[in-house]
């Protein structure tokens, strides 16, 4: 065998290089995902979760009793397996032509008015009585703890995340990563002085990422709030929690926002399940119920309603306006992905149940909301 000794000491060098660049590469991508998964519960915080009745002793758990409503033989995918389905099903995962995104005013809300702006995912701006609350803020172009995996956007983010208006509270309603995200968190602990309302235990994943102790306020189902005049409560959810390999440490939540005569309810992920009638009879009646409908299946409906399920909740719940979302921004089941509003719209209709379906960025007068125009089936 013969050969220059240059020409292979180069293809060695070149070799070394490509490794090189890859291992940086590689550094580069897994970089933040250590401080990603968040904080370890101890102490104070580690004595307050062992109180909780949520709390199992080694883990918090879901309220006794579920009721799944939707028959068995409706659940997408009830036939095949997911990994099946995943591989050879034929759902329109994307959009065939770019999700329309408003760029919304950022006008003083009404003293005695009730706005809801939706930015996708489960990312909201409740304007209740001239107050400002966001909800589960996810500005990244992923939600995961990695910047080059995970589900990706299928739309830009209606307004960049310097440009909101002045928040009152920012309200988180547990620690997956749609829902948490560690850099938007960052971000507004850096530019805002705004407090983080949170279930128990996520306070731990902030208080890494550098927001003050003071500015964390850590709340068990049913504890009440009072920020910038309103009453923030986190009520039960049916779902779980985890950044990591260690589940359910750290609580899970929706939400009662509650001003003097203005009402807002948001689910947080849920699956259906009788506490809803409970909130309603409790909390309620709702101007506006923020309503999970997406990234459901057969294999998990204790932990994420089906759209018609989201009907029978906001029902429940004494809801007046339903405004869905947890729909058109991350792929993050099988089914289409304009699938649950398809089915909500269609729900919504044979209930009578009040309905509003915003583009991102869209913002809706809880009084006054926009005729249902079906702006996603024209983009399908």
């Amino acid at each position: 065998m013969t050969g220059k000794p240059g020409s292979n000491r180069g293809r060695g060098l070149r070799r070394a290089a490509l490794v090189a660049g890859a291992l940086a590469g590689a550094a580069w991508a897994v970089r933040d995902v250590p401080a990603a998964l968040g904080g370890r519960i101890a102490g104070a915080r580690a004595g307050r979760v062992a109180r909780s009745p949520q709390f199992g002793g080694r883990t918090f758990r879901n309220p006794v009793g579920t009721r799944t409503i939707v028959p068995p033989d409706d659940r997408p995918g009830s036939d095949r397996g997911l990994v099946r389905e995943l591989l050879f099903g034929d759902q329109r995962r994307h959009p065939a032509a770019p999700v329309p995104v408003l760029r919304p005013a950022s006008a003083q809300p009404a003293a005695d008015g009730l706005a809801v702006i939706w930015y996708g995912h489960a990312s909201a701006l409740v304007e209740i009585e001239g107050r400002r609350v966001l909800i589960d803020p996810v500005w990244s172009d992923r939600c995961s703890p990695s910047r080059l995996v995970g589900p990706r956007r299928l739309h830009p983010v209606p307004v960049p995340l310097a440009e909101l208006p002045a928040v009152d509270a920012v309200l988180i309603s547990h620690d997956h990563y749609d829902h948490l995200d560690m850099a938007t968190i960052r971000e507004l602990s850096r530019t805002r002085t705004v407090p983080f309302l949170v279930p128990l235990g996520v306070g731990a994943h902030l208080e890494r990422w550098g927001v003050p102790e003071d500015r964390i306020i850590e709340l068990d189902w049913d504890e009440t709030a009072p920020v910038a005049g309103l009453e923030l409560t986190p009520t039960a959810a049916r779902h779980f929690s985890g950044r990591g390999l260690r589940r359910d440490r750290t609580l899970w939540a929706s939400w009662v926002i509650a001003g003097r005569r203005r009402r807002a309810f948001y689910t947080g992920d849920s699956g259906y399940f009788p506490g809803y009638a409970e909130i309603g009879a409790e909390h309620g009646p709702f101007d506006v119920t923020l309503m999970q409908i997406g990234a459901y299946d057969r294999a998990w409906p204790d932990i994420h309603m089906f759209p018609e399920e989201a009907v029978a909740a906001h029902l429940d719940l004494r809801g007046n306006l339903l405004i869905p979302v947890h729909w058109g921004t991350f792929n993050l089941a099988l089914h289409a992905w304009d699938e649950p509003v398809n089915r909500i719209w269609r729900e919504a209709k044979a209930r009578g149940v009040r309905l509003a379906v915003p583009r991102p960025g869209e913002r809706v007068d809880v009084a006054d909301p926009p005729p249902v125009d079906a702006w996603w089936q024209t983009i399908a």
